[in-house]
């Protein structure tokens, strides 16, 4: 092959520099809607948990079509599935610079945007492969993985500035420029022919989209008040048991699988995408609460709410980069830690909860859950993609990203909808034990929950209230006030809970022989 990298070729910055450009768009639309969150609710006249809803579907389609995505690259050609995610990204952040109501923040940004990145993740992977040989391609994908980590460490602060000194559509309408920026590039790219089986398991790709689309569907229909909540995720936990099945008496007769099950046979490789998604559960959940927390309790803007957290994100890029480069522990030691620092962190952040009044009673916890979060992302994707051959490793590393997409929806669903459901039965049973509020208005207090559980800032209550006695508007706002700190320190539990977990898998993890990596996984930071 006579890509880059040959012996006496010339390095193609330019082409590895738009790449890197690529990635970076890809992390920094989730920061950027995190840290707007209070601006769309209220430039759209939405809802706080409907626009979480939407952050965690664009989650949840990445992560259900990513094994699709990569199919359909090998079927269509690595480039134009390149072209087409790149130009599903740019559909979704021209929709979020003109979208008018949540409706068009669902269908374009969440799903076309979500789809978009199911093409353009593996698409990269491959294109990197085929367009850069040796020492070169590892530059590139050492790019590619700075350019992504330092999206996650600036992102909070830059969407936080261009929302408040600019709007949060001037964001994405700076990311859709970008987009046309690497397609302007895209001559550059060398497409990379598939050889392989061009057999599609129509039945697996079903199976894997409705069980997990099922499971987070389902909590976002609950978080909405909506009905069937608990057949939506059975049927969810039914394809994904089905999907098992399936795979594995299709690779018995020897047919073509959507994913290979023996990849699941080496233990390290469970473990490391077990960790993977508990890694992605516990951020997913974080970036939620976070924000909303410090939009809607200290009602800040969004570039307090990014500087504020800033700390985590910051601290898991500097620790991620020094882990990545210098640390001779054993893989499955620093995994352990890494998740004993993040719960430890946001453990600490529990208690705080109540008590702080503004973001700087954050900043210690956070940076240690973020130097937790810096050592997962330093070992996390090596160690799950070590023990798998060459030949397929980039199949391994679509399953780990579904797996981290998935999780982060998860996350990002789960720990919403407890918020809100905490916040409704909190509220409703404040202003039942009430002395001060009327029977009838304790009972509008329940009907209102009923239909739509919200976190809504004092401010934002007291213009409801204008209307009602100063003892009632008193004690409603109280009962506001404590009810939101209840509910914000219950959703924190989502991402501890998923942190435990990954210590018992760290354990785990221990007790197995340290890796040894394969030359293709040394690359693998797309995940």
């Amino acid at each position: 092959m006579s890509g880059q990298g040959a012996p006496g070729a010339p390095f193609n910055f330019r082409l590895a520099f738009l790449l890197a450009m690529a990635m970076f768009v890809l992390v920094v639309d989730t920061s950027l809607m995190n840290v707007s969150i209070s601006a769309v609710v209220r430039d759209l006249d939405t809802t706080v948990s409907g626009v979480q809803g939407a952050i965690a579907l664009e989650a949840l389609v990445s992560a259900a079509f990513i094994l699709i995505g990569g199919k359909t690259g090998d079927l269509i050609g690595r480039k134009l599935a390149y072209i087409l995610g790149l130009l599903g990204y740019a559909v979704g952040a021209i929709a979020m610079t003109l979208a008018q109501n949540l409706g068009a923040v669902i269908l374009f940004w969440a799903v076309i945007g979500g789809i978009g990145a199911s093409l353009l993740l593996p698409a990269m992977q491959s294109l990197i492969h085929g367009n850069f040989e040796g020492d070169h391609q590892k530059r590139v994908y050492a790019l590619v993985g700075a350019s992504a980590a330092i999206a996650a460490a600036v992102g909070p602060l830059l969407g936080g500035f261009i929302t408040t000194f600019l709007s949060w559509r001037v964001g994405f309408l700076l990311e859709a420029v970008i987009i046309a920026v690497v397609l302007a590039g895209i001559g550059l790219v060398k497409d990379v022919p598939y050889h392989g089986d061009r057999s599609i398991d129509l039945v697996g790709a079903a199976l894997s989209i409705i069980g997990m689309g099922g499971v987070v569907t389902g909590i976002l229909v609950w978080q909405e008040g909506g009905g069937y909540v608990g057949v939506i995720i059975g049927l969810g936990v039914m394809a994904l048991g089905a999907l098992v099945w399936w795979l594995r008496r299709r690779k018995a007769r020897g047919k073509p699988t959507l994913l290979d099950p023996d990849l699941f046979k080496s233990k390290m490789f469970r473990t490391g995408a077990s960790g993977q998604l508990l890694q992605q559960v516990a951020l997913g959940g974080t970036m939620i609460v976070l924000p909303i927390y410090l939009q809607m309790v200290f009602e800040y803007n969004a570039l307090q709410a990014g500087l504020s957290i800033a700390p985590l994100s910051i601290s898991m890029f500097v620790i991620a980069l020094l882990a990545g480069r210098g640390l001779k522990r054993r893989p499955a030691s620093v995994i352990l830690w890494g998740f004993v620092l993040v719960v430890a962190g946001l453990a600490i952040l529990v208690p705080i909860v109540p008590i702080a009044d503004s973001g700087w009673w954050l900043t210690i916890p956070l940076i240690i859950s973020g130097c937790g979060l810096g050592l997962l992302v330093s070992q996390l994707n090596n160690y799950t993609l070590s023990p798998i051959s060459d030949e397929r490793v980039s199949e391994a590393a679509g399953v780990n990203s579904a797996a981290g997409s998935f999780g982060l929806s998860f996350g990002l669903a789960f720990a919403g909808a407890i918020m809100l459901a905490t916040l409704a039965f909190t509220f409703t049973a404040m202003a039942d034990a009430s002395t001060v509020l009327s029977s009838e208005q304790q009972q509008q207090v329940s009907t209102v929950l009923e239909e739509d559980a919200e976190i809504m800032s004092n401010t934002g209550l007291e213009e409801l209230l204008a209307d009602e006695t100063p003892e009632v508007q008193a004690e409603v706002l109280a009962i506001n006030t404590d009810s939101r700190n209840i509910a914000l320190q219950v959703a924190l539990l989502v991402p501890i809970l998923a942190g435990v977990l990954g210590i018992l898998n760290g354990f785990r993890m221990r007790r197995l022989p340290d890796p040894k990596a394969s030359g293709a996984s040394e690359g693998m930071m797309l995940g």
